[in-house]
């Protein structure tokens, strides 16, 4: 494929030079390490505008909840720092109620129900343990069934007099057979009147999953809505008043300002309007270049899959066989990443000798970027004497212990 002219995207006042951050390309997704995604221009104006203003957060909370209300046909709606922040406010609500004492009190749940049942096959990481949010509220978390195996009797041995709630994760993280569908996991856990949390921090689904038997559906406001980072709640009025309660508690380290606020707000408005059809055609022009840069090159296979939880949209899966490409998928990541630019790919998978492309948070003409650096770190891989093969056990134990490095 002739990428000529085509390596670099259109020049763009670019504030990651000034404050001395490498200027990565992200076909990852979504993802909040590397600030979640490109925040949709009406989210920009609002926040800058309210930036200056002062406001009375109660009333600010309230247009946001009749905005949540109106996109997701609930009841009510209330915004928090995050998605991960909203799991432990609505575990919390779930105990506590609108007892406002309760909520001073925790994380001391005496007096209270403080047991929380999850899918042991939803108990999952996305930066942190999903239980965690959970515990931090002072609830013990309930395993259910076994990672790769759950059926509705064992969701019924697992609730108790004790049980305050039931989590329930959407997610390409969690294990993507043998579980409980939330239909089945919402009807048995009403059945003892226990309240269905369902995290869906990464999903295009507004209405569906309420529609499912979810009591409160929680949602990432930075991440598909391209919203400022913030977590989005709805579900019925009381609910998510006994949720919002819990800025009077453990909520208070994780408020959200007003900028975050109306930011989402921004967001969500403009997610009614907002051109699906063509950000899909978009996305799909870069698919097809990314195809057409692979093909024929020894050892690589690319195919267009469909995202694992139903979103609308699509990512590239390349699969690598070292001895034909003379180097293996998760070197190519490495390499990619540490090239100039950096591209950070989708590397969750990468172990089994595949990666993916998501070309959901592109910039204009970066589709080709990405492409030339591709073809730049395969070239340079067929010319190698010998395959380009690092230990995966290296790879890992060497990440781990970057992590401490920091802030050097």
């Amino acid at each position: 494929m002739n990428m000529q002219g085509k390596n670099t995207p259109m020049p763009r006042d670019d504030i990651r030079s000034r404050l001395g951050l490498r200027p990565v390309i992200n076909v990852s997704g979504t993802m909040t390490s590397l600030g979640a995604s490109i925040v949709v221009p009406e989210a920009v104006e609002a926040v800058s505008a309210i930036l200056t203003e002062f406001v009375e957060l109660g009333d600010l909370h309230r247009q946001a909840s009749k905005t949540i209300a109106d996109l997701t046909g609930a009841e009510a709606g209330f915004i928090t720092a995050s998605c991960s922040a909203a799991i432990s406010l609505a575990v919390a609500a779930a105990m506590t109620g609108p007892d406002l004492a309760a909520i001073e009190r925790l994380p001391d749940t005496t007096g209270l129900k403080d047991e929380v049942v999850i899918l042991s096959g939803h108990m999952v990481g996305y930066g942190a343990p999903v239980e965690q949010a959970i515990r931090l509220t002072g609830a013990k978390v309930v395993p259910v069934g076994q990672t790769t195996h759950a059926h509705a009797y064992q969701l019924r041995g697992a609730i108790g007099e004790k049980t305050a709630a039931a989590v329930y994760v959407v997610s390409h993280h969690v294990v993507d057979y043998g579980q409980i569908p939330l239909k089945v996991f919402a009807a048995v856990a009403h059945e003892r009147g226990v309240p269905v949390i369902v995290d869906a921090a990464s999903e295009y689904d507004l209405t569906g999953f309420l529609a499912d038997g979810a009591d409160l559906v929680l949602y990432s406001g930075h991440k598909f809505l391209g919203g400022p980072t913030s977590g989005i709640v709805a579900g019925p009025k009381e609910r998510v008043r006994d949720v919002y309660l819990q800025n009077r508690g453990i909520g208070r380290g994780m408020k959200v300002g007003k900028e975050g606020i109306v930011g989402a707000l921004a967001a969500l408005q403009a997610w009614k309007t907002r051109d699906h059809d063509g950000i899909r055609a978009r996305e799909k022009k870069a698919l097809d270049c990314w195809v057409e840069a692979l093909e024929k090159r020894p050892g690589i296979k690319a195919e267009i899959v469909p995202d694992p939880t139903n979103n609308p949209l699509d990512r590239l899966k390349v699969s690598v066989d070292p001895a034909e490409a003379r180097i293996t998928a998760w070197d190519i990541a490495d390499r990619l990443a540490a090239g100039d630019p950096p591209v950070i790919v989708r590397d969750h998978e990468v172990e089994h000798g595949h990666f993916y492309l998501d070309p959901c948070n592109l910039h204009p003409d970066e589709e080709f970027t990405v492409a030339v650096r591709l073809e730049e770190e395969l070239d340079r891989a067929r010319k190698s004497n010998t395959i380009i093969a690092t230990p995966f056990e290296e790879r890992l134990l060497a990440r781990e212990a970057s992590i401490l490095k920091w802030p050097d």
